[in-house]
């Protein structure tokens, strides 16, 4: 599979790069607004050619990967596929549900394979955990605690933490992964959230922490904490259910590292996972969902519902409401 770079970013540089390579694929060409940085990203990453058109991008491709600003994602997605390419994009897919469902939708209609870079349900710890749910060894699912308060490190604030117009701030760049994640575990979805925001001095007009309570289908009720500013909190997700409870830590990375503990009436066990590379194993889905084999870790309405969950929270946040999501009719 030959691919384009829609955006010179870090991500693909520190991930998905050796990630397309792991999985047979070859990078063709990189995209960035500036033709200075398309050069030198593609000479220091050894691909074929940096360009700065979209159209350039797209020749002679069969898929793209888009990790530009959150703002973009929609009309570089409907280029690419217009032009008839199989597209894996960044969350959130992106600035509204609305214009995410347009995105999935013309896919559909294309005939093309769509899928939404949600890396941590490609995690062993993660597959570890849902395998326990599933296999009910703790029970019925009463409630769910994430929390992923990080420091977000120097090279990635940026418009992260300054430019709401580009999709900043840590609900549309973490609560949309914990939304996903929790969908991932749990196989439902949310039907209204209660939140707050607040900045502390990271956040510059954008939120810098976010917390919410979100009411599942089932009555599992999910508690979330999201935040740009907590260097030494850690991350992690429990879930607490009628036989036992797992607590997972360190787990919300793009690391294959943490601990995931089963605790019972028993006593407790350290559940050992998978330590393979979280985006080998999404792009690898990818690629052999472009060629009719399976469908993505995470599809297009992954993708859609984790930014419908996203908006939700914001939207409660903002005005103090309890606020249900709206999926978009997806």
């Amino acid at each position: 599979m030959r691919w384009g770079l829609i955006g010179a970013s870090t991500i693909a540089a520190e991930h998905m790069i050796g990630a397309i390579r792991a999985s047979g694929g070859h990078i063709a060409s990189v995209m960035s607004s500036s033709s200075n940085r398309a050069a030198s990203y593609a000479a220091k990453h050894g691909i074929d050619n940096g360009v700065t058109d979209l159209a350039a991008v797209l020749d002679g491709v069969d898929a793209v990967y888009i990790s530009t600003t959150n703002e973009k994602h929609l009309p570089q997605a409907m280029a690419a596929i217009e032009a008839g390419k199989h597209v894996l994009c960044e969350k959130p897919l992106a600035m509204n549900v609305a214009d995410a469902v347009s995105m999935v939708k013309a896919a559909e209609a294309a005939g093309v394979t769509f899928g939404t870079n949600h890396h941590l349900r490609n995690a062993g710890s993660h597959l570890a955990v849902r395998e326990l749910i599933e296999t009910g060894r703790i029970g019925e699912v009463l409630s769910v605690r994430v929390f992923h308060a990080v420091h977000l490190p120097p090279h990635l604030q940026g418009w992260r933490i300054d430019n709401p117009d580009a999709g900043g701030g840590v609900i549309p760049d973490i609560t949309v992964h914990d939304a996903d994640t929790v969908r991932f575990h749990l196989g439902e979805d949310p039907l209204d959230v209660v939140a707050m925001k607040t900045s502390r001095g990271m956040g510059q007009g954008v939120e810098d922490s976010a917390m919410s309570v979100w009411t599942m289908p089932s009555g599992v009720m999910v508690q979330s904490h999201e935040s740009f500013t907590h260097p030494h909190a850690g991350s992690g997700i429990e879930v607490h259910g009628t036989k036992g409870s797992i607590f997972a830590r360190n787990v919300m990375t793009q690391q294959p590292t943490g601990s995931v503990t089963l605790r019972f009436d028993g006593g407790e066990q350290e559940v050992e996972y998978s330590d393979h590379n979280l985006y080998e194993r999404a792009v690898g889905l990818f690629a052999k969902a472009c060629v009719g084999e399976g469908r993505p870790a995470a599809d297009g309405v992954d993708g859609v519902k984790s930014l419908a969950v996203a908006a939700a929270v914001a939207e409660a946040a903002e005005t103090g409401r309890r606020t249900a999501v709206d999926y978009g009719g997806i």
